[in-house]
């Protein structure tokens, strides 16, 4: 195993092991929470095929989301709730007032975890009933008498803010929702994605509950790999996402049969 340092790189090393290389890729994601390929490549004196290639086997790993030009964390790895609720957040709120334009009035809404859906959620109109598992859904809703809260409860996951596991899904078994308004990691031509197998399936039993689904993503969601399909995009109604989409991106998405709304 070799490694050496660099002169210049503010005593940084590069490592020419691969496993050494990718944990200090992952410091650095986990620091910046976003690590461009091409800089990396840079920083480290390798080439960007080697970053590239390491950011594909981080991916697999489950601590990396690969997306246009490097890679980005899995939403909950490693970074507060509040700081990935500060990212793309005009584009959240974009994507939030776009969702509250197609709820019905007086309508039952299962809103999913997420940064974008907690955005959401301050959104809503009166008259709304809301079920929901999100604890900062929970926090914005029942300082609101004007809307009906249902709250799922069940195993606590910090990461998320949220509820999972059996509980959660026995108390969905059991209503059904106007429109579940989900979010996700990823989505493509291939369908919904997330990174996490436990939050795949309280999703999938959001959208069984619901008479239709909205998938609640920005941007950079349409650029964004993970690993676990939760939804087809045959089972959604409408995907919103905001004017950074990349073009290419919405078109392929459209291409596949979906009803895309961009804020």
């Amino acid at each position: 195993m070799t490694f050496c340092a660099v002169d210049g790189l503010a005593g940084d090393v590069r490592y020419t092991d691969a496993p050494r290389r990718r944990d200090e890729l992952l410091r650095r994601l986990r620091t910046a929470g976003y690590l461009s390929a091409a800089h990396a490549a840079a920083e480290l004196d390798v080439s960007e095929m080697t970053i590239r290639r390491d950011l594909r086997q981080l991916e697999v790993d489950g601590v990396a989301v690969r997306v246009t030009g490097g890679a980005r964390l899995p939403d909950g790895d490693g970074v507060p709730f509040e700081l990935r609720a500060d990212r793309f957040a005009a584009g959240k709120a974009a994507v939030g007032r776009a969702v509250v334009a197609l709820l019905p009035e007086g309508a039952t809404v299962a809103l999913d975890s997420g940064t974008t859906v907690a955005r959401l959620a301050e959104l809503l109109p009166a008259g709304l009933t809301v079920v929901t598992h999100s604890v900062p859904v929970v926090t914005v809703c029942a300082a609101r008498p004007e809307l009906r809260l249902i709250g799922l409860g069940g195993v606590f996951n910090p990461a998320t803010r949220s509820f999972g596991g059996p509980a959660v899904r026995a108390a969905l078994s059991d209503i059904v929702v106007d429109l579940a308004v989900l979010s996700a990691t990823a989505v493509g031509p291939s369908g919904v994605f997330c990174a996490d197998p436990y939050d795949a399936e309280t999703k999938r039993a959001l959208a069984a509950a619901a008479r239709s689904v909205v998938v609640a993503a920005d941007g950079s969601k349409l650029a964004a790999r993970a690993p676990i399909r939760f939804a087809s995009l045959e089972s959604v109604s409408t995907l919103v996402t905001d004017s950074s989409a990349d073009a290419a991106a919405v078109d392929a998405v459209r291409a596949a049969g979906a009803r895309v709304i961009q804020a």
